[in-house]
């Protein structure tokens, strides 16, 4: 196995278990290691230190282990998922007859960092981030389907726009096992087609679950507008929740027809419903004042890279300002960020100065986050994507 030597005192953030080496940390490697290689990492003083995939780039090292008699093997893998589910039996997400989606890896957060899988009834989908992952993925389906004892019947692997293009892997997005086409699953009792062949992610948000469900508890007899709607989430549970009238918008036709899908699939004939494919600034822009009284900003990243992130920042102001304007007095407004180079502090701020600019008075209500099949590694702080704010605005 080639090792990687570290300059003095770059195993510091490693000591703390920190999962990534990065490029401008390392003195030397021994060997030319192939991206997607196994390597193990040591200190300037020689000392072993952690294993892990090997990457060009930024992070240039995936930690898989802290141990170094430990064997990354079909057995690991075994191991690694098997503590993952175990989890999400813990916290209540399986074997339930009302709710079949959930994450069961979430990379850092599960100690399998450049790994995602989630969870669609029979059917997972495995989408891989780093080339090692990418590489061992036949080794981690085979492993999944023993660990989840007959539940799982399809892999589906969703790789080709996660991994790193310089790469070159000709990755396809194929079933590794199974190959079922049948797509509709539960959450907490709700219907959803899921798109894991051509839909963004690996098919559905399965994030925002727990904020569907606390916006349930806020819609009876509220007119609620979803915007950046993609699949429809929070417009199904807001009909469920009793809303009075439930519009949703997004800029892709398609995302507004799996939108219309999802309603008729819970709700059929319901004619509380009705979706728009708008851009969304053009549609806050143009719709009345006190139209609503319950908004949903879910947008996407608005910066995917540290280097947009003033462009980002002003994008969240922008969008928030035009909400707190138009929506009605006694309004709740659920608002979202899932951009991993934007830190809570920094989008709090974009909204308390969207608040400011309108001048009226906003008060917080919940402070949300993603739900616990996207746990946060302690270790590794910058897994905390989703933030969220509630407000009740006067």
């Amino acid at each position: 196995m080639h090792r990687v030597y570290l300059k003095p005192g770059k195993e510091e953030s490693l000591k703390r278990f920190h999962p990534w080496v990065f490029s401008g940390a390392i003195s030397h490697i021994e060997g030319t290691p192939e991206e997607g290689d196994l390597v193990e990492i040591y200190t300037s003083k020689e000392e072993f230190i952690a294993k892990g995939h090997y990457q060009i780039g930024s992070i240039a090292v995936r930690i898989l282990s802290f141990h170094e008699e430990e064997v990354i093997d079909d057995a690991f893998w075994q191991r690694k998922l098997r503590i993952a589910y175990e989890m999400r039996q813990h916290i209540g997400l399986t074997d339930r007859p009302d709710h079949s989606t959930y994450r069961l890896v979430h990379g850092e957060g599960d100690n399998l960092p450049g790994l995602v899988i989630d969870i669609y009834g029979h059917t997972a989908v495995m989408q891989a981030h780093s080339v090692g992952m990418h590489c061992c993925r036949k080794q981690i389906s085979d492993a999944l389907i023993q660990v989840m004892n007959g539940t799982i019947q399809n892999v589906y692997y969703k790789s080709e726009t996660t991994l790193p293009f310089k790469a070159d892997l000709g990755a396809e997005n194929v079933f590794l096992a199974g190959g079922s086409q049948e797509n509709i699953a539960l959450e907490y009792g709700l219907k959803f087609h899921i798109d894991w062949a051509k839909g963004q992610k690996t098919g559905f948000f399965v994030d925002q679950r727990e904020n569907r469900a606390l916006l349930e508890r806020y819609a009876h007899n509220r007119d609620v507008l979803n915007m950046f709607c993609y699949t429809g989430g929070f417009s199904v549970y807001a009909l469920r929740g009793g809303a009075r009238t439930v519009h949703s918008v997004d800029s892709s036709a398609k995302a507004v027809e799996l939108t219309n899908q999802n309603v008729r699939l819970n709700f059929p004939e319901d004619t509380r419903h009705t979706a728009y494919a708008e851009d969304a600034f053009k549609f806050l822009d143009q719709m009345s004042d006190g139209q609503y009284d319950l908004i949903i900003l879910d947008p996407p990243a608005f910066a995917k890279h540290r280097d947009a992130l003033r462009n980002a920042l002003q994008g969240y102001r922008k969008i928030n300002v035009k909400a707190l304007e138009k929506i009605r007095p006694g309004g709740i407004l659920f608002t979202f960020s899932c951009s991993q180079a934007v830190n809570k502090d920094q989008f709090r701020t974009a909204v308390f100065s969207a608040a400011a600019m309108t001048g009226r008075s906003v008060r917080i209500l919940h402070q949300l986050t993603q739900p616990a099949d996207h746990p946060v590694n302690i270790y590794h702080p910058e897994g905390e994507y989703l933030k969220g704010l509630v407000l009740y605005v006067e």
